[in-house]
């Protein structure tokens, strides 16, 4: 294989166009069009899912059959107007599944069928001048929270006047900002820094004419943070999948920061054990530094597609986010390790060939190691676990 130096302007560029684009669930046509626009430039060919997941093409029409593929999502979280409040306020839901506590404070977007309007979200009660201790007391959760729009509206009628209503999309502000010693600080880095990531794998395997032993399909999902994600956008020629998505660094986790992680387990279940061994393998080979983790309260595409029926071998490789969907921080080191390992995966050959057929013999099925000593390996002779009446085991007999 190659060896792999990943354009780190080219990732960092791309990164900080897809962050400023909104792209909560439900409302992903413009960030579907800037990503669109990326492989065009690229000069990959891709089609749209009628509600606009994005399926693209890497690997001659000649590359051998069964298929791989790389996925990772283009939605955010985000909230939605749950009402039009009296005094000219709006209560609204989270859209994805994140606290309140990073909600506080965040500078947003109100889209409406007649344009967008900015606003705050707020504290029901957000002044110490007026409410003293019970700012500190008041309980965090999203009924406690609200949009100031900066409109001059005062009560439910003016809002309306303007077109916002019930249902409109609420789009945060990501804030990112990039520092010489390569942190990266934004909302939304899950999972735009992981698209980010898979186009600059693909970049690189252009620039390189590199030539690929099946055909490789990048897929951008639209409803991962809902939970639907890759469920109808595969197809039964792809045997193998890995899912690019963040780690969450925290406390009693052995995710990193700085490195690739490769998750074993997440609330769905575990990975596929030798995909996983694999891109360990891959990690080692290239000196690509890697942790493995499990997590206990995620869920990535990899679940939607395994749950919709597709029989394929599925893996989680993740960059380094501290703050997981809330004030989210990640490093340039992170993101390019993981960069080099899709490289180097999009150009190794399926993890078995005989993946090829959806149905086969056990001749020639993969094995897992033996424990090294088991205690029984066959039962006594003459044991018998239902002992016809009348009769008892020869150990018995005298």
């Amino acid at each position: 294989m190659s060896s792999v130096h990943i354009d780190k302007n080219y990732l960092v560029e791309t990164l900080f166009e897809l962050l400023h684009i909104p792209s909560p669930s439900g409302y992903t046509d413009l960030i579907v069009h800037k990503v669109g626009e990326k492989l065009e430039e690229l000069g990959i060919p891709f089609e749209l899912t009628r509600r606009g997941a994005i399926r693209a093409r890497m690997g001659t029409e000649k590359a051998k059959q069964p298929h791989r593929a790389l996925v990772a999502h283009l939605d955010t979280t985000g909230a939605m107007v749950r009402e039009v409040k009296a005094n000219g306020r709006l209560a609204i839901v989270p859209v994805g599944s994140w606290s309140s506590r990073f909600a506080e404070g965040g500078r947003v977007t109100v889209f409406t069928t007649r344009g967008s309007h900015r606003g705050t979200i707020l504290p029901l009660l957000a002044s110490g001048h007026t409410y003293n201790l019970l700012v500190d007391t008041q309980p965090t959760t999203w009924e406690q929270t609200e949009i100031r729009l900066d409109e001059k509206v005062c009560t439910a009628e003016d809002v309306r006047e303007l077109a916002i209503d019930v249902g409109d999309y609420v789009a945060l502000d990501p804030l990112p900002e990039i520092n010489k010693n390569g942190f990266i600080n934004s909302r939304h880095l899950d999972n735009k820094a992981g698209v980010a990531v898979v186009l600059t794998a693909a970049k690189w395997l252009l620039d390189n004419k590199v030539p690929l032993p099946v055909k490789c399909f990048l897929l951008f999902t639209i409803f991962e943070e809902v939970g639907s994600g890759a469920s109808s956008i595969l197809h039964g020629e792809v045997a193998e999948m890995v899912s690019v998505d963040n780690n969450t660094v925290a406390p009693n986790q052995n995710s990193s920061e700085y490195g690739v992680t490769i998750a074993m387990m997440d609330s769905s279940g575990p990975f596929d054990y030798h995909l996983n061994k694999k891109l360990m393998h891959l990690c080692e080979t290239n000196a690509i530094p890697f942790t493995r983790d499990v997590f206990k309260y995620y869920r990535c595409d990899s679940a939607s597609a395994i749950e919709a029926g597709n029989d394929i071998r599925s893996s989680l490789v993740c960059f380094g986010v501290d703050g997981s969907h809330g004030y989210e921080r990640t490093h340039m080191d992170s993101l390019a390790s993981l960069a080099e390992l899709l490289t180097y995966y999009v150009q190794s050959p399926l993890t078995f060939a005989r993946d090829r057929m959806r149905l086969a013999p056990l001749e020639g099925f993969s094995t897992q190691p033996d424990a090294d000593q088991v205690l029984v390996k066959e039962a006594p002779e003459g044991f018998l676990v239902d002992q016809p009446e009348g009769k008892k085991p020869k150990s018995d007999d005298h």
